[in-house]
């Protein structure tokens, strides 16, 4: 018989920087509003999203930075389940490799920095996730929204050759905290000018509540082909086929069992059967010693998975904790690396007039 996932009623008693003991009864959604520093005369602020069931997500307004979700296991504890910092002056830092950030205005990368649209080439400040500037380092407007269940819009303006791309640029993300222990991420665009658009969250979660490896971790993916890439996970434009391969993840699969055989870990894009454009299951990742399911549904036609493979206990995040190789597991909707420069790929060029859309849900369960 299949053990069931249940939604864990929980009320906040305290926090702490793992786990929370809580009490067993719902509590009233809220937002609270906290100072979290300054920079260069702009004030960052920590919200805090509070949902029916006691389950929390915080959001500055630095990078639109996703910096804690805490989510109950199967004893009812609320325990961290993504990795973060403790201060603005480590989300500044060089060990900051985009935690919790919405990043744009091209997530991931783009060949030699440059791409061709409507007959001019465009060349870029890097060919990785947006620029060194990108929407990562930028102060987003903040406010909350009304409503039964909990929620923040955050925009930001992007100029005219901003990073290298054309097109003055307004963007907005909305995290919705539903009553369903969902986090919503919802994401929109307007453009005066043709430009290419990949926005994502690069959210490291670990559903353990630590930093500790997510070899034991059970994987599924609705993939059934991943993009071929160089050693710099630079798109060939081929698609190639899961099956017999360390990359196959559709049924359920320990993440370690694999991992040693890609050689420094997982970190590659995966074509999503779901090419609708409708929201639709993508992922789900279980924890066994906590319990804790994460299902990924998306609108996005694909999934990058990246396991931490560049952190090492040099880098101390939030409570003293010190990551670990292969510590946390990102899982991110987007539209697939390098489209500007493959036509084969599913289109990413919004234009005056349109509206980009995008949707994605994390939706936490528990399994006993």
């Amino acid at each position: 018989m299949k053990k069931a996932l249940f939604y864990a009623a929980i009320c906040i008693s305290t926090v702490g920087s793992t786990s929370v003991s809580a009490k067993p009864y719902a509590s009233k959604p809220s937002i609270t509003k906290t100072p979290y520093g300054e920079i260069n005369g702009q004030k960052i602020y920590q919200y805090t999203l509070t949902n029916s069931n006691g389950m929390q997500v915080k959001v500055i307004n630095y990078g639109a930075t996703i910096t804690d979700i805490l989510a109950p296991d199967r004893d009812k504890k609320l325990g961290d389940v993504v990795l973060g910092f403790d201060s603005l002056k480590q989300y500044l830092g060089r060990d900051n490799a985009l935690l919790g950030a919405v990043v744009g205005r091209v997530a991931n990368r783009i060949s030699n920095k440059r791409f061709t649209l409507d007959g001019s080439e465009y060349i870029l400040a890097s060919n990785i996730h947006g620029g060194p500037k990108g929407f990562d380092k930028q102060v987003w407007s903040i406010q909350e929204l009304p409503g039964k269940e909990v929620a923040l819009k955050l925009t930001y303006f992007s100029k005219d050759g901003e990073m290298g791309y054309p097109g003055n640029l307004n963007v907005t993300v909305i995290y919705t905290l539903t009553n369903n222990n969902e986090l919503k991420l919802n994401y929109s665009a307007t453009t005066d000018k043709a430009t290419p658009i990949v926005l994502t969250n690069h959210t490291y979660f670990n559903l353990a509540g630590n930093t500790e490896k997510v070899s034991g971790w059970q994987l599924s993916i609705l993939a059934d082909q991943y993009l071929e890439a160089d050693k710099d996970v630079m798109p060939s434009g081929r698609l190639l086929d899961v099956k017999g391969t360390p990359y196959d993840f559709t049924e359920p699969k320990e993440i370690g069992k694999d991992i040693a055989v890609t050689g420094n870990g997982y970190d590659l894009s995966y074509a999503l059967r779901n090419k609708s454009g409708k929201l639709a299951l993508a992922a789900t990742a279980y924890e066994p010693t906590s319990g804790r399911v994460m299902q990924v549904y998306t609108t996005e036609p694909g999934l990058v998975v990246y396991t931490g493979n560049h952190f090492s206990e040099r880098i101390v995040g939030r409570g003293g904790q010190h990551f670990t190789k292969w510590g946390a597991l990102c899982l991110e909707t987007q539209h697939y690396p390098d489209s500007p420069n493959h036509a084969n790929f599913p289109n990413v060029i919004l234009r005056p007039g349109q509206i980009f859309k995008s949707e994605t849900i994390y939706k936490f369960l528990v399994r006993q």
